[in-house]
């Protein structure tokens, strides 16, 4: 059985969508939860939730724009980390 490649490269791409938008807004909720317990407060868990929706939905979007401006999927999220200079390119 012939495996094929891109539909594990965009389930590897929904993944990382999720995984963008989610880590933000979890540690951002945790870290308002724990600010309320400290100071005793009971408003900051919303104020950081919404924080970190955006933080996610910036990354979501920069992900999306890396997409398709690259010349191939995979080269959008497989070793973007570097960025080329002079001689690489």
């Amino acid at each position: 059985m012939k495996f094929n490649r891109s539909v594990y490269q965009a389930l590897t791409m929904i993944g990382q969508f999720g995984i963008n938008m989610l880590v933000p807004v979890f540690i951002c909720s945790f870290l308002g939860m724990f600010l309320d317990k400290r100071l005793g407060t009971n408003f900051l868990v919303i104020v950081f939730f919404f924080v970190g929706a955006l933080a996610g939905g910036v990354n979501v979007f920069r992900f999306a724009r890396r997409i398709y401006s690259s010349d191939t999927e995979q080269s959008a999220y497989l070793h973007k980390g570097r960025r080329k200079t002079g001689e690489d390119k």
